[in-house]
């Protein structure tokens, strides 16, 4: 790989922390996968960090200990917004330490170009969905140097033969490692394209595209790799959408982890003198629903931001927010990430501001609605959804 393995003190996994992130005892900032990879790639021997990259990188490990081991330069690119301040906040905190800059040692980068030229070296945590994989691997193979060689690790548990044969798609030669601690390392190599089997790189896929019609509205969705649900109207937002029709007059509405874009398209078409302003911590998801609004011909009243919850947004700035929260936080199905979506829209609304919520009707989130946001009342329930409207006092 251009050179003897770096050498370095290395960091202590278990001073790394998952903040600003949700914490808690059952989640955890790394996992055996994190120093499998990073052991595999030393052992080969680093090149130079500039030609290193590093993609979906939980909270550091990767970046860090590459960085502890004297790598610079490095290119990291995380589609989750959370995961790239928590890379930043665990630099911060233990760089000094160590006595090093690791905040210095790399940058973050979007998804394309940029982040993959003259790249020789690719460490990957491998995403949960087959298409955040393909988009990766198709944008590594398309440009990053011929000799790049990927090298991703995932749970055993979440792997399978499928994530060979997308790798394959996109580079010529495909090989698993052993199994250790329960975790594995795949390696890709030959981008096709200038393999020597002469096997062309196919076009690239994304943004994939769906139709379809709700509540009397034609939707066109869009979705790069890594939105989650990819094109598709979920089901539970589906249930939203066909009963939104006591929604507040408002001049604004908050899309809050608007995903695909589906909920924010879907309002701006329904009522042409609103403006949407949709959020999501995904870069995937932010970009997905720009498409999406294009698509659908909104593009000029949906404004489609990457935030980390609302972060951005002042307490009781707005009116109405909608929301399908999620229940998942990676492979981990934890209830941390909705309640804390349901906090921050209780505090950006305004005294007499509406929250109208979809959520898995077992989760009985209720409670938690009133208690986060104000007096809660439900306005349509089936056997899987309910769908509530809370009301800031």
């Amino acid at each position: 790989m251009g050179g003897p393995a770096v050498s370095g003190p290395g960091i202590d996994y278990a001073q790394l922390r998952r903040w600003p992130d949700v914490e808690a005892e059952n989640l955890f900032a790394h996992d055996a996968g994190d120093p499998l990879l990073l052991e595999t790639a030393l052992a080969a021997g680093l090149p130079a960090g500039r030609e290193i990259v590093v993609v979906n990188d939980h909270y550091g490990a990767l970046t860090l200990g590459l960085a502890a081991h004297g790598a610079t330069g490095l290119r990291v690119h995380q589609d989750a917004l959370s995961g790239e301040r928590a890379i930043d906040a665990n630099a911060a905190r233990l760089g000094p330490e160590l006595g090093l800059d690791l905040s210095g040692a790399y940058r973050h980068l979007p998804l394309g170009p940029e982040l993959f030229e003259g790249a020789t070296l690719v460490l990957l945590q491998l995403p949960r969905s087959l298409d955040a994989l393909d988009e990766i691997a198709w944008h590594a193979a398309r440009w990053a140097d011929p000799r790049v060689r990927l090298l991703a690790v995932g749970r055993v548990k979440h792997m399978g033969l499928a994530m060979n044969e997308v790798l394959g798609r996109s580079f010529a030669t495909v090989t698993a490692g052993l199994a250790r601690q329960k975790s594995r390392v795949l390696a890709a190599s030959l981008p096709r394209g200038s393999a020597p089997d002469g096997s062309e790189l196919p076009p690239a896929r994304f943004p994939l595209r769906a139709h379809h019609s709700v509540a009397g509205t034609s939707l066109e969705l869009r979705a790069f790799g890594a939105t989650f649900g990819g094109p598709k109207l979920d089901p539970g937002t589906r249930f939203l959408l066909e009963h939104l029709d006591g929604l507040p007059a408002a001049g604004e509405a908050v899309d809050l982890g608007c995903g695909n874009g589906t909920i924010a398209a879907f309002v701006a078409l329904a009522r042409p003198g609103l403006r949407v302003l949709a959020c999501d911590q995904s870069a995937s998801a932010v970009a997905s629903t720009a498409a999406t609004a294009a698509a659908n011909g909104v593009a000029d009243r949906v404004t489609a931001v990457r935030d980390d919850a609302l972060s951005a947004l002042a307490d009781g700035s707005k009116d109405l927010v909608l929301l399908n929260p999620p229940f998942h936080m990676g492979n981990t199905v934890h209830a941390g990430i909705a309640l804390k979506l349901f906090a921050d829209a209780g505090r950006v609304l305004a005294p007499g501001g509406e929250l109208w919520c979809v959520w898995n009707s077992h989760l009985r989130y209720r409670p938690q609605l009133a208690r986060l946001v104000g007096s809660t009342r439900q306005v349509a329930r089936n056997a899987k959804f309910t769908v509530t409207v809370s009301t800031k006092p």
